[in-house]
């Protein structure tokens, strides 16, 4: 558990007037009685998570493309939907960007442009 998550643990026991270790047995007893709910809410997010990094990869094989659309550009050869191409990705870099950062705000607790929980 990193520093931030031990903090929203302790300020969460502490806000239902419960010690650590109560309020920690208390959530694994609540997530073990709902195996099927826990196990989808693991899941969605590994899911997820998953195809931000596939999407990752993908972005970093069209950054070698265009390394080589500017090496034969340079070379005198013609590309002339490049502008749309480039508008294209630049499209999906921003969206991944924006699914990642909300995939955060998630995690941390906080609501789309709100403040943790």
């Amino acid at each position: 558990m990193n520093d931030t998550e031990f903090t929203r643990f302790t300020k969460a026991a502490d806000t239902c007037g419960m010690s650590n270790a109560a309020f920690l047995a208390y959530a694994v007893d609540k997530a073990a009685r709902d195996l099927t709910r826990t196990t989808a809410e693991i899941a969605t997010e590994r899911e997820v998570i998953d195809e931000i990094f596939a999407a990752r990869r993908h972005l970093g094989r069209i950054h070698g493309l265009f390394n080589q659309i500017a090496k034969a550009l340079n070379s005198g050869a013609d590309a002339p939907h490049l502008d749309t191409a480039a508008q294209v990705v630049a499209d999906a870099a921003r969206r991944m960007e924006d699914a990642a950062d909300a995939l955060l705000a998630h995690r941390d607790g906080r609501a789309e442009g709100g403040t943790p929980a």
